[in-house]
């Protein structure tokens, strides 16, 4: 009775220790190589039922549909062992197998992968402890994940695409920043233009001013005779003809004064006369008109102003 118990209680032990082993492999669940690449595979192996329990570690190499080959194993003791076709030199050179920590992660390697060497990989874990001075499976698990080896040519190919999509996008990139940069020239020479021309319309303004200031100067003092051009461009030739001033006459000189002075004499009383009175009516208005003379030398200055009285008579 207590062997049946044992049993059903280490069979329950068994099937918890089961749903508690969890294995993963990395990367996945499917990666690409070229020909000629060494492939890594990792084996995370976690949550086993007692710590004293060792592990056994297999990679099989699987085909569709069904088709599964075991390829290296590792033993409860660490121990490295090769099957079937795999037993070979040529592979024991290229597959390996390493426990990178202690019974959690493993390591595979497969060097210079060739076309032959795409297909799923799988590693199954299988913990082992003693029960009654027996080793006994106390749980199984595995992951896979999927190798796919490409030829040089194609990688090359694909490679030449993503390297021209990129190339496209810088080019595309390329032509709007040309595009921009031309519109910044344009409107920068733009800009210049105009300034130039405010400058050459302030200018010529500026010219104009001046050019009036002095026909406005030589009108009080000085005769412009001529003027050859008013582009800014050839400088204003102005031929000036200055006025003959008119000397003023000579002032006589003063008589000599006297020290002494004469006695005065005394008037005789005049007879005041009497003017007959003019009516308002025979009074005649006369206009003055001042006349230049004609001169006869051009260089003798006269000073002589004559004057002209015109009657004329009204019969009523």
């Amino acid at each position: 009775m207590r062997l049946l118990v044992l049993m059903l209680l280490g069979w329950a032990g068994r099937r918890g220790v089961y749903e508690a082993l969890n294995v993963t492999v990395s990367p996945g669940p499917r990666v690409q190589y070229v020909v000629g690449d060494n492939a890594t595979l990792f084996c995370h192996v976690s949550q086993k039922r007692r710590i004293e329990n060792l592990l056994a570690v297999r990679w099989l190499f699987a085909l569709p549909p069904t088709q599964e080959y075991l390829m290296i194993k590792m033993t409860k003791y660490g121990v490295v062992q090769y099957y079937g076709n795999y037993n070979r030199q040529f592979y024991k050179q290229r597959l390996h197998l390493l426990e990178e920590r202690h019974r959690t992660m493993y390591t595979f390697f497969i060097l210079n992968l060739q076309q032959a060497d795409q297909g799923h990989y799988i590693c199954k874990v299988q913990e082992i402890g003693k029960y009654r001075n027996k080793w006994t499976a106390w749980s199984n698990s595995s992951a896979s994940t999927e190798i796919q080896v490409i030829s040089s040519r194609v990688s090359d190919d694909s490679s030449a695409e993503k390297n021209h999509k990129a190339w496209k996008f810088f080019e595309d990139l390329y032509v709007y920043a040309v595009f921009v940069c031309s519109i910044g020239i344009v409107s920068v020479l733009l800009f210049t233009v105009v300034v130039l021309c405010q400058t050459l319309i302030n200018k010529r303004r500026s010219h104009a001013k001046d050019y009036l200031v002095k026909c406005s100067q030589n009108s009080l003092g000085e005769t412009v005779t001529s003027v050859t051009s008013l582009s800014p461009e050839q400088p204003v030739k102005i031929k000036k003809k200055k006025k003959k001033v008119e000397q003023p006459p000579a002032i006589p000189a003063k008589a000599p004064i006297s020290t002494s002075f004469p006695k005065p004499k005394l008037l005789k009383p005049q007879r005041k006369v009497l003017l007959p009175k003019i009516a308002d009516e025979n009074l005649t208005y006369a206009e003055l008109e001042l006349i230049k003379p004609h001169q006869k030398a051009q260089d003798i200055p006269t000073m002589t102003v004559y004057a002209q009285i015109l009657f004329e008579e009204n019969k009523m």
